[in-house]
């Protein structure tokens, strides 16, 4: 055999060795139950405990793609929010089936020692070639939450869809927040746009309300990248003042600035956040800071006060 066959060959091999059909295995409805009880022992292998809660078939592709493809044909669909708001609600399971993927695994440890673990799923619709796509479909954010008892972890809580956030079906990484007393929630940065024009970020937090974990602020005008005149990022800060046990307020810092020259350079108009559209209008450029403050109001945060902004550089 030459090189050049031998060259194919080991190409035509390799090509056969890591195709694979990705098939839907079916599943019982009952994985959805959120009464579900589940032990494994420590350490606990997340994604055989991603399998164990949904047990369909577990592929390992390159670019660290694994994820569990199924599908539940006894299942009763039900909508779940995307935060996109473009394409409507998700109704999940899907019908054309699930890929399910671990989106986080965290760990923390409350005030009197106790260890918890929270996992993350990413869901998304079945792929035959294990793609997640669609810029304004969001990854269906599912959590699970894990309390330590000697050498075994217990399952707490099992939420097996809750909001989709993010673009192209994958959901952004959630982040640990403490917001009171041993209470734990999650802040999410949601980021979309349109294809060539600029990026707006929304900052949401999930947390446990009324027995389930649920979306209870949105911030708007958090981050904003990809365009030349117009840009800002946001940070947040828990305020602990001793008043609030739970749901403590929550202050928002954005930072950023405005050049009116650069606009020759953006595909598409930026709108500038309220606080300065104001300064945009009568100067070339400046550089501002816009502090909100959020406090929980029944069953959401609710901006309380007026925005305290800040200017410098001004020109």
């Amino acid at each position: 055999m030459n090189l050049t066959k031998s060259l194919l060959f080991s190409f035509l091999f390799i090509t056969v060795c890591n195709a694979q059909d990705i098939v839907l295995k079916n599943v019982s409805d009952t994985i959805l139950n959120p009464k579900r009880t589940l032990k494994t022992a420590d350490p606990l292998d997340a994604v055989k405990t991603m399998q164990q809660l949904f047990p369909g078939k577990l592929y390992n592709l390159s670019d660290h793609n694994t994820f569990i493809s199924w599908n539940c044909k006894s299942c009763k669909p039900a909508a779940f929010t995307d935060v996109n708001g473009v394409e409507g609600d998700q109704l999940f399971p899907y019908e054309q089936g699930v890929a399910t993927r671990l989106l986080a695994n965290i760990d923390y440890v409350d005030s009197k020692g106790n260890q918890f673990k929270i996992l993350a799923f990413n869901h998304s619709v079945h792929d035959e070639d294990g793609l997640q796509t669609g810029r304004f479909s969001g990854g269906l954010l599912g959590i699970t939450k894990f309390a330590k008892n000697g050498t075994t972890w217990e399952m707490r809580s099992f939420q097996p869809a809750v909001t989709a956030f993010g673009a192209f079906a994958q959901c952004p990484k959630p982040k640990l927040l403490q917001i009171g007393e041993d209470q734990f929630a999650f802040t999410l940065l949601h980021v979309n746009g349109g294809a060539g024009g600029a990026y707006e970020g929304y900052l949401y937090l999930v947390a446990g309300f009324d027995g389930k974990y649920q979306p209870v602020m949105e911030v708007p005008a958090y981050q904003l990248t990809n365009s030349a005149s117009l840009k800002w990022s946001g940070s947040y800060t828990v305020v602990d003042d001793g008043t609030k046990k739970h749901f403590r307020d929550i202050v928002i810092k954005t930072k950023g600035s405005f050049d009116k020259a650069a606009k020759a350079e953006d595909d598409f108009e930026v709108s500038p956040p309220e606080e300065i559209a104001a300064m945009a209008k009568t100067k070339k450029s400046f550089n501002f800071e816009i502090e909100r403050r959020f406090s929980f109001k029944g069953k959401f945060y609710k901006m309380i006060d007026k925005p305290i902004v800040r200017f410098s550089n001004i020109k």
